[in-house]
């Protein structure tokens, strides 16, 4: 079942979007060569602490840490640890902050120094599939059309859109209904009314779609061994279009 969210819990989910845009903001100041993705664990953590929220992540169904960072051939749920970052590398930073009985979630692909072309042309991609999905977030549309909107401009520029993940609703649950894929049909699924709140988070590869979990029973990385995208923004639907949630003016994601 979906519960709708009110104008006041939309605020509520915003205010801890916010601590998560302003903990990416902490994290992304930390990317450089010769930094570990434990690191910058621990830097997400402290700040979203010291500011009065918890890391979604930390303990969820057993993640042991506090955010995911998911480097080159990693899809998702990449777990910070030892990996040193060098020049060139691509990481997807996944940040969920809970702060006053909300959760707020994000993410954002950084590149580590001076990206190839390729993997500028991956980021660039799947930030513009991301941004293209959140404008059909209106009233009316359905979830197929979504997801009909990312997988056709992904599939598009050459890319493939990863069927095992989805983005989903959140609020008082970290996980809600809807489920959203980002691929599919038009006028399927169900249709978007004022008050769902949901993430819109899509998962690019560069090769085949396919991914593998390895042994940790987390970490998905590409199939092929290519690279991978994802960007990610919380969104409610209102009368007036798409509010991402986890946006904001002063910073820069």
């Amino acid at each position: 079942m979906i519960h709708l969210k009110s104008s006041r819990e939309i605020e509520d989910i915003r205010t801890s979007c916010r601590l998560a845009a302003e903990a990416m903001a902490a994290v992304q100041r930390e990317v450089r060569p010769g930094v570990t993705t434990g690191h910058l664990d621990d830097v997400a953590d402290d700040y979203i602490r010291s500011q009065g929220g918890t890391p979604s992540a930390k303990g969820y169904r057993g993640f042991p840490k506090s955010i995911c960072v998911s480097v080159n051939e990693v899809v998702v749920h990449g777990i910070p640890g030892d990996r040193v970052l060098s020049e060139g590398d691509i990481l997807s930073v996944d940040i969920a902050v809970k702060k006053g009985g909300y959760h707020g979630d994000m993410n954002v692909s950084f590149a580590v120094g001076e990206p190839t072309e390729e993997a500028r042309r991956l980021l660039d991609a799947t930030s513009q599939s991301m941004e293209l999905g959140m404008q059909a977030c209106v009233t009316g549309n359905r979830l197929g059309d979504v997801g009909h909107v990312i997988q056709s401009f992904v599939e598009g520029e050459g890319y493939s859109v990863v069927r095992e993940y989805c983005g989903h609703g959140i609020g008082r649950a970290f996980h809600e209904e809807p489920q959203l894929l980002h691929f599919g049909q038009p006028q399927t699924g169900r249709r978007l009314e004022p008050g769902i709140v949901f993430t819109v988070e899509p998962m690019v590869n560069q090769g085949i779609p396919d991914v593998t979990v390895l042994e940790d029973n987390w970490t998905a990385v590409t199939g092929d061994g290519k690279l991978s995208a994802q960007f990610e923004h919380t969104i409610a639907v209102t009368e007036n279009g798409p509010d991402v949630l986890s946006r904001f003016d002063d910073l820069p994601f």
